[in-house]
């Protein structure tokens, strides 16, 4: 039976954690650090539930099942996991995750030496997704070209970092905004949302499971734990790089007080430490960051619609990498702008299907469970996500008093209490009609 050995358990997990920091990863923590100020740590605490935890777990749960999304989502049916599995994937692939890796690695690296120039961004941005285009083409080589080439890069340069964030403070901490007084942990929580590792981890999934097969492992058994120690690696990655880009922004308020993104924190820092050699440095490190998630979404998704659309996975590549290559020529705030309520609707409906995943054997039947709680959760993710867009003055009053509604987590308390009926009501009706896989 084929097993992998100690050194490519390691690349695997080294790739895992390559693929999920990208541009989010790198730009929301100092934000949030430098406008947390003396409630950073509980900021923290909140954002690691979301950017490292659920990302973790999701990994684990898509390994249990073979690494396929569908799988996960069959109890509510094939069309609607589908639908699901497609929302999933374009929002983290062409529509926003893919072209913002391009225009963060612009905006940090390149702009400060051309400015916001559109014909900068554009050649940029082409030449970008060439290299992800030309990455993208075999993705059965992604262990060793990301596992053990480019990964190790990256992490040399995010370690150089995050060690400079502890050892080279460049001031004091500051006063805290006013929505990190009144709520530090939940303003932390929405915050990782925003890195879409969450549903980054749910395209991954099958990137993972394809690379363990590449080695010819082909025992479930095997591929599901080194899956699940892949996951584990990423997580732990993940955690180290987000404390010391917390405490970066924390320590930055001296220097980067007015800083409108995390971007501009990171620029500030490094030009203050490291001086100009600092920012050739910072644009190598966020350029190799974004590149590598670029490339891991875009095989995932042409893995995924290769199977569901009369198009070959290359054709596929060409045409995701010439979409985002067209979206990231918006510019990073539009995207921004677009991206918040999209991923506040669509987060929780898969942080339940990833939940209940691992609560599936006490159901009589899934079905009944899974469909009335996503449809609960994606209901009050709307409303979240109408609160942050220009229709909230539309809404009734009655949506701002629901339980936890200020932390935009309305969705919570009521999913909850939807489980908690149709679990009772699945006990009460026993034996199901059919089973779904």
């Amino acid at each position: 039976m084929k097993v992998l050995k100690g050194q490519d358990i390691l690349a695997l997990g080294f790739m895992t954690f390559a693929l999920f920091v990208g541009a989010g990863n790198i730009i929301f923590p100092p934000i949030v650090g430098l406008q947390a100020g003396p409630n950073v740590w509980m900021a923290a605490l909140g954002f690691l539930v979301t950017a490292v935890g659920l990302p973790v777990v999701t990994v684990i749960a898509l390994a249990k099942v073979g690494g396929g999304m569908d799988a996960l989502s069959s109890p509510i049916g094939k069309f609607f996991g589908g639908l699901l599995a497609a929302v999933c994937y374009l929002s983290v692939g062409p529509l926003f995750a893919t072209p913002r890796t391009a225009t963060v690695s612009f905006e940090v690296g390149i702009a400060p030496l051309t400015g916001e120039s559109p014909t900068a961004l554009f050649i940029y941005s082409l030449v970008y997704f060439l290299i992800v285009l030309a990455v993208s083409m075999y993705p059965g080589k992604l262990l060793d070209t990301v596992g053990r080439f480019l990964a190790p890069l990256k992490i040399v340069a995010l370690a150089a970092l995050g060690i400079a964030a502890f050892m080279l403070p460049a001031g004091s901490v500051g006063e805290a905004q006013p929505e990190y007084v009144a709520a530090p942990f939940s303003n932390g929580f929405i915050n990782g949302y925003l890195t879409m590792d969450t549903l980054g981890a749910l395209v991954f999934g099958i990137v993972i499971v394809n690379a363990i097969r590449s080695r010819g492992v082909e025992s479930p058994k095997l591929i599901t734990r080194y899956a699940i120690i892949a996951g584990l690696i990423a997580g732990v990655g993940l955690a180290l790089v987000y404390v010391s880009l917390f405490r970066l922004g924390s320590d930055s308020h001296a220097i980067a007080a007015g800083a409108s993104n995390g971007a501009a924190v990171l620029h500030a820092y490094v030009q203050h430490t490291f001086g100009s050699l600092g920012s050739g440095f910072l644009a190598v490190l966020i350029a190799l960051a974004c590149l590598v998630t670029a490339v891991g979404l875009t095989c995932a998704c042409a893995e995924y619609f290769s199977q569901v659309l009369p198009l070959s996975y290359r054709a596929l590549v060409v045409i995701l990498a010439g979409f985002s290559l067209l979206v990231s020529n918006l510019g990073l705030t539009k995207l921004i702008l677009f991206s918040v309520p999209v991923l506040t609707a669509i987060y929780p409906p898969c942080i339940v299907v990833v939940a209940l995943s691992f609560c599936k054997g006490l159901f009589k039947s899934p079905a009944r469970i899974f469909g009335p709680v996503m449809l609960v959760s994606l209901i009050f993710g709307l409303i979240d996500a109408l609160k942050g867009t220009g229709l909230k003055d539309y809404l009734p009053e009655v949506v701002n008093q629901l339980p936890l509604s200020e932390q935009n987590l309305a969705w919570l308390v009521p999913s909850v209490a939807t489980l908690a009926v149709v679990f009772v009501i699945d006990l009460m009706l026993g034996k199901p009609r059919h089973v779904l896989a």
